[in-house]
């Protein structure tokens, strides 16, 4: 079971890391069989020569005519699914069930830097950490899931083992984003589990949409949006005339039936999650973990209202901050505690494949995994992540940046699709390298009357940049960034940062060094236009 297991996601090991990524793992783990889609073939096929340990390829979705032959110096053997499916009922195999400490997969991780490390989980860490999120979060028979997050990622994985450990359905979306839409509408799933950076893309398109509405319908949103809002603050229920005059609508956009929203990957913002909850109803959960804990660590209690934390400990794990001085925080900090979140039990995997090294780097001598984010206790015991103890950087005048948490802030701007911010420790200031939304900016350029031929022209326009700007100053100034949290120049890009262009790992999060060296002569020209303004005003 441990081979077919480790295989049947490499196809999505293609479409997230790449080619290398896939041959690197093929070979640091020995696969011998690998199972993928006909559109991945192909492209398998140009380098299946550099991984000589390949001795059958299962084609999911083949037709048995259509196979090409097997090339002939590899020495191995391609097949359709339903071939080994006929074959398979041909030779029956005794049922041998897994102990719980047998591998059930190794997760290859992509980080940001160097290659994957192949995360080695048991059967029983999975089980142990749905277990402890099932004892407070209740999934039924009647449940529908969607299921349309890579199934690379451990959230996506242990959601699965969950919703069918309690007998709920799982529907499988076509494969095409752009049509997740009316694959929602048609199966009209109960439980929906997201990520941030979709989260803020139903955000901004609702905004925008309530904007553009304006009149009767803008003020009654407002109306709708500020009742409900406070009666959920007043714990009563709120009017269901709201949901029937206004919310009723918003739901259908992700089938209408859904009860049970989730949100992991990365931080969400307290104001989107607000937003989610009066607009969409039932249960907002965001949750914390990664793929070295089986995925949750910890998660929003169901009924809690408070935001702006992801919840308390899964019961299948202890929890513990750790002092880290060198960055100002200690388990002394008031109002509240403040370190390196650190986990232990048995949702901890057993170790990085052939990697002991990194394995020790994050495992202590006490069994504590060492996550390397920076938490703080809330009351009640609720986590808040407020740092990373790897992504933060010192300007020149000494300050730290975070710069993922500003990223987060900015990504509440209606032209932002994506946002890298950069700065070092040569510079006083902060630049920021924009993907902007398409349409909100074609809309703006129609109603300033700038002409245009295509969007990477109106990108370079500075009447944009300065629009971007300005917008992306208002929302830092609502969520209260300090002065020099701001960025202060921005480059608008056409182009989205893409797994295929190398600036996103399979979990969305911004490759930073790869963002750094794809942008150097971006980020180059915004210190030196800085520099020079600088240098045109007038001293007194």
């Amino acid at each position: 079971m441990l081979v077919l297991r480790i295989h049947m996601f490499l196809c999505h090991y293609m479409i997230l890391l790449g080619p290398d990524a896939v041959q690197f793992i093929v070979n640091h783990a020995s696969v011998e069989a690998i199972f993928c889609v006909p559109e991945t073939l192909r492209t398998l096929l140009s380098f299946i020569t550099q991984m000589p340990c390949v001795r059958l390829i299962v084609v999911v979705g083949g037709v048995d005519e259509n196979m090409p032959s097997s090339p002939a110096a590899a020495g191995m053997e391609i097949i359709t699914y339903s071939m080994l499916h006929r074959q398979g009922h041909m030779s029956p195999q005794p049922f041998r069930p897994p102990k719980p400490e047998d591998v059930a997969t190794i997760c290859y991780t992509s980080g940001t830097t160097g290659t994957p490390k192949g995360a080695v989980l048991s059967h029983a860490n999975f089980i142990a950490n749905v277990a402890g999120q099932d004892l407070g979060v209740k999934f039924y028979p009647s449940d529908v899931y969607i299921s349309y997050l890579p199934l690379a990622h451990i959230y996506e994985r242990t959601n699965q083992i969950w919703l069918v450990h309690r007998g709920a359905a799982v529907g499988f979306y076509q494969g095409d984003n752009l049509k997740l839409m009316d694959d929602l509408n048609t199966l009209k799933p109960t439980v929906f589990a997201s990520v941030p950076r979709l989260y803020n893309k139903i955000y901004a398109a609702i905004t925008n949409a309530v904007k553009e509405s304006g009149g009767l319908k803008e003020r009654l949103f407002h109306a709708a949006y500020n009742a409900k809002r406070q009666a959920i603050i007043n714990g009563r229920n709120p009017s269901p005339v709201w949901d029937k005059l206004v919310f009723n609508k918003i739901k259908a956009r992700l089938g209408g039936r859904v009860r049970v929203m989730s949100s992991g990957a990365s931080p969400l913002s307290p104001d989107v999650m607000e937003f989610l909850r009066i607009c969409f109803g039932g249960d907002i959960l965001e949750g914390y973990g990664m793929t070295e804990t089986s995925c949750v660590i910890t998660l929003m209690d169901v009924g809690d209202i408070s935001i702006g934390h992801v919840g308390s400990p899964n019961p299948a794990c202890e929890v513990k901050l750790v002092d880290v001085p060198e960055m100002n925080y200690t388990s002394e900090d008031q109002p509240y505690p403040r370190g390196e979140i650190c986990a232990r039990g048995p949702i901890i995997f057993q170790g990085y494949y052939k990697d002991e090294v990194q394995t020790r780097e994050v495992i202590d001598e006490d069994s504590w995994l060492h996550t390397g984010d920076i938490g703080l206790w809330l009351p009640g015991g609720r986590l808040k992540i407020i740092d990373r103890k790897k992504n933060i950087f010192k300007l020149a005048q000494g300050e730290y940046i975070a710069p993922e948490k500003i990223e987060n802030v900015y990504a509440k701007c209606k032209f932002i699709a994506q946002c890298f911010v950069y700065g070092d420790s040569f510079n006083s200031c902060l630049v920021a390298v924009v993907a902007v939304e398409p349409e909100v900016l074609k809309s703006w350029a129609a109603l300033e009357g700038i002409q245009y031929e295509d969007l990477r022209q109106l990108c370079s326009d500075p009447r944009a940049r300065a629009a971007v700007l300005a917008d992306m100053d208002s929302i830092g100034k609502e969520a209260q960034l300090r002065g020099f949290e701001f960025v202060k120049a921005v480059t608008l890009v056409a182009e989205p940062f893409t797994l295929e262009n190398g600036l996103l790992t399979p979990t969305f999060k911004v490759k930073r060094p790869q963002a750094k060296a794809y942008f150097a002569k971006e980020i180059t020209t915004m210190y030196a236009q800085l520099l020079d303004a600088e240098s045109a005003r007038p001293k007194l």
